[in-house]
This record gives structure tokens, C-alpha cells and sequence, in this order.
């Protein structure tokens, strides 16, 4: 069966419709913010860390189709875990951090946070802030204007959660 792990926006179920959906935690990896110069944005990627350890989603592929999640990810390899699904990431060297000049978009962070909290609760959140690094970034606040493709509506109470965390994290 063809299954991919997603650790990101993938976690949101209502930014895709890949069936099968599952919560899974990986080992040997951590997930990072980071940028590339094809997308004008940071976004997640997983980086292999041998004591790192992130909760994600996996689903089915049907058929083995990949063409449209490839073009999804556009800018991610896509590489198998030893747990059965494949995972994207960004290999070391081709990706830099994120810059004052590329901020981390709060339409994109709002959907992975969402999506934690659906599929782990809030202690899943948690961990989404705690497994990650690169939160020295910039946020852009574009709530009502979302840059991110694929933004969803937040409760009032998902909007409060995400704010919470982010005034937590110390920031330059």
C-alpha cells in the first residue's frame, strides 16, 4: 500500500482528501522552518535527527498516484521511512533558514496547528511548538488576507491557541 507521513499542513485532513488517515509518530527525525527559493515563504520540512521524534498523519496514496501530492510538495524529495510510508523533506544544504525577508506566513502555521489539534489534542500542539525549530523567524500576520493556498477558517479558540503559543516563544 502507498501511504505518505505528513508532518505539516498534511496533518489538516481538510486540506486534502487522501483516505485512510492516521495519526502516527516517527522516530529519527524533527521538523524545521525553513525557506527555499521556490516558494516566497518558509515552510516545514523534516531534518533526520537520531534522538528527534514528531507526530504526523499518514494516508493513502490510491493506486500509487503521487503525481498530484509530488506536485503538491513541490520542492521536497520524497523518501521512504522504515515505518512503511514516505516521508518529504528538504535534504541539509538546500534549504536556508527563513529571513525578516521570507516570514513564516500565520495562514500556513493556523492550518498545521488546526490540524494537531484534531488529530492530537492540545497536548499535540504542545508538541507541534516543542518539536519544532526555526522559531526565531518573522511571523507575517495575513489572518484576513491569507497568502497560504490552502488557509482554513479557525474557531475562535484555535485562533487563541496558536496566539498563545506564538507569545510564548521568545522572539527577537
Amino acid at each position: 500500500m502507498h501511504r505518505f507521513f505528513g508532518y505539516g499542513s498534511l496533518v489538516n485532513r481538510r486540506t486534502h482528501s487522501y483516505p485512510g488517515g492516521t495519526p502516527l509518530t516517527i522516530q529519527g527525525w524533527r521538523r524545521a522552518w525553513r525557506h527555499t527559493t521556490l516558494h516566497p515563504a518558509p515552510f516545514l520540512t523534516a531534518v533526520p535527527d537520531p534522538n528527534g521524534e514528531i507526530d504526523g498523519l499518514t494516508a493513502e496514496v490510491p493506486m500509487g498516484d503521487w503525481e498530484a501530492l509530488d506536485a503538491r510538495e513541490a520542492g521536497y524529495l520524497r523518501v521512504p521511512l522504515p515505518e512503511g510510508p514516505s516521508i518529504y523533506h528538504i535534504p541539509e544544504g538546500h534549504h536556508p533558514a527563513p529571513d525578516r525577508a521570507h516570514p513564516i506566513l500565520r495562514s500556513y502555521l493556523d492550518v498545521v496547528v488546526q490540524g494537531y489539534l484534531i488529530e492530537f489534542g492540545e497536548e499535540g500542539v504542545d508538541r507541534f511548538f516543542a518539536t519544532t525549530s526555526g522559531w526565531d523567524a518573522p511571523i507575517r500576520d495575513d489572518r484576513t488576507d491569507p497568502a497560504y493556498p490552502r488557509a482554513q477558517k479557525l474557531t475562535p479558540g484555535e485562533t487563541a491557541l496558536v496566539d498563545r503559543h506564538l507569545a510564548r516563544l521568545v522572539r527577537p
